[in-house]
């Protein structure tokens, strides 16, 4: 395979499924990863790069009209399945920005079709060191990595990924609950906030009044970069 193959997740409840989807589109050129629901989507997520993402409109715990809507901002081109085949459903998934819709049952080469389309509508990645700039600090996305004048500045494991989750979605605000989901360091929402105070103390000038890393009233942490 390809080492340039496009890589696709295919999040749904119904393991059966998941496995044929997995089978059939491995056998299509692409490379496949999957999850069982919200959940394991985001700790594969905050992990792995995926060039798609195949979603199960109705699964347990929280929703895929849910996960699309949060995922937004992520820039992850989305193609919802589902068995709600009005046209009323189909309107509320390309609200939550989900790309395209296919009714189940399906035909797995119209899947595979679809796929296709999406990727050739989506914009092309930046092939270039992805680096979020705050004053003299950068974050290297690509390494996990945050330099000052070229020299690393040493991160937990716990720091890199909640910092990796930030910086992967600048600008956007994201909630506790989801950093826990995505970086899997944290148990609970105070141990995100340590995690945010020692980030802070390597970041900003005055930690006690952060200019990147802010938070959210009522809702978690936004990194503000330059």
């Amino acid at each position: 395979m390809s080492e340039t193959a496009p890589h696709i997740l295919v999040v749904d409840d119904d393991h059966r499924l998941r496995d044929l989807l997995g089978r059939f589109l491995t056998e299509s050129g692409f490379v496949v990863m999957t999850a069982s629901d919200a959940a394991d989507a985001r700790r594969k997520l905050s992990s792995i790069t995926v060039d798609l993402i195949i979603l199960d409109r109705m699964m347990p715990g929280e929703s895929g009209l849910d996960f699309a809507a949060d995922l937004q901002h992520s820039g992850i081109p989305i193609l919802m399945l589902t068995a709600m085949g009005e046209a009323e459903d189909r309107i509320a998934g390309l609200e939550k920005g989900v790309d395209d819709y296919l009714v189940k049952p399906f035909e797995p080469r119209e899947l595979v079709l679809r796929v296709s389309n999406i990727l050739k509508r989506a914009p092309q990645p930046d092939t270039g060191s992805r680096e979020v700039k705050m004053g003299d600090k950068v974050f290297d996305l690509d390494r996990s990595q945050l330099l000052v004048e070229g020299e690393p500045i040493r991160l937990t494991d716990a720091e890199a990924a909640l910092l990796s989750a930030l910086a992967s979605r600048p600008g956007a605000s994201v909630s506790r609950e989801s950093l826990i989901n995505m970086t899997g360091a944290a148990a609970n929402d105070r141990a995100v906030d340590v995690q945010v105070m020692r980030l802070r103390r390597k970041i900003e000038r005055d930690p006690s009044d952060p200019r990147y890393l802010q938070t959210v009233r009522g809702k978690g942490y936004v990194l503000v970069p330059d």
